[in-house]
């Protein structure tokens, strides 16, 4: 039986570009086929869709609840202009976000995916990349493998900005998502995926404070795991182009941002899909 869309792999091991089909106007039969490829992938490319906002949350949707409609991931401000204090909190954000690094293991319930969608994108840098944490488990060696199943560590918006000197201004321009004063998360490192059955690693710029290791310690175990796992095949950095939509899964992929010159605009839309309280909530939630 023929696919409803084409489907080519990357050249990682995970990830396709999926072309043939405008999202936007999908049926039921042909969701259910790119939801499969979705869940066999764990991120896919659409270049070309131009979505609009409305069509980017509807889109979004389809893969379940939404733990946030829509946000602009952008350095350009409502009314045009460019943010140029280096002191401003979304610019602290945005350069956050440059580090490896999952959505939303820092509130009581980790993301499920999300939606991305470029609209102005600049001249150069600004790629977007992933990195496989199902193919980073699977290659650690026994010895480490079993040690990282016993383990969980810490997840924390404040602790990942704080690395940058960054501590949130009360009444800035940034929304102040994630910044909040619930508990810290604890998560174990290695999760297995509701829907596939796959173990991966829960781990990235926001994970710190493992229980029983000292500080240090914990800081530069995590950092060797991110240094391992964050290597080819098992990235990819997608170069953007305006119009591009991508979806991917936030329960087997790290992400990040890479730099730009930001004295030119970058505009992007976010659209966070809501974890399973069930699967995606801490230990002791």
């Amino acid at each position: 039986m023929a696919r409803a869309f084409d489907i080519k792999p990357l050249d990682a091991t995970f990830g396709a570009v999926v072309t043939g089909v405008k999202i936007a106007s999908i049926d039921d039969a042909v969701w259910h086929e790119l939801y499969a490829t979705w869940l066999e992938y764990a991120l896919l490319i659409f270049p070309g869709q131009h979505l609009s906002r409305d069509e980017q949350v509807a889109f979004a949707r389809r893969f379940g609840p939404l733990e946030f409609n829509l946000a602009a991931l952008s350095n350009v401000k409502p009314d045009g202009t460019l943010i140029v204090d280096p002191d401003n909190d979304i610019l602290k954000v945005l350069k956050g976000n440059m580090g490896w690094h999952c959505d939303s293991t820092y509130m009581p319930v980790q993301a499920k995916g999300a939606v991305f969608t470029a609209e102005v994108v600049p001249k150069s840098g600004g790629a977007t990349g992933w990195a496989d944490m199902r193919a980073a488990y699977d290659a650690l060696d026994d010895d480490l493998r079993t040690k990282v199943e016993s383990l969980a560590a810490h997840h924390s918006l404040y602790y990942s900005q704080s690395k940058l000197g960054h501590q949130p201004k009360k009444g800035s321009e940034y929304s102040g998502y994630g910044f909040h004063d619930g508990p810290v998360p604890l998560r174990s490192i290695v999760k297995i995926h509701p829907e596939t059955g796959r173990k991966s690693l829960v781990i990235g710029r926001h994970a710190h404070n493992i229980p029983n290791m000292s500080a240090a310690e914990s800081e530069r175990f995590l950092q060797e795991l991110v240094d391992f796992a964050c290597r080819p095949p098992r990235i990819y950095h997608h170069e953007w182009a305006p119009g591009d939509a991508v979806v991917w899964d936030n329960r087997c992929l790290l992400h990040r941002a890479t730099p730009w010159d930001m004295s030119e605009p970058r505009v992007m839309w976010h659209s966070r899909i809501a974890g399973d309280p069930v699967s995606e909530a801490g230990l002791g939630s």
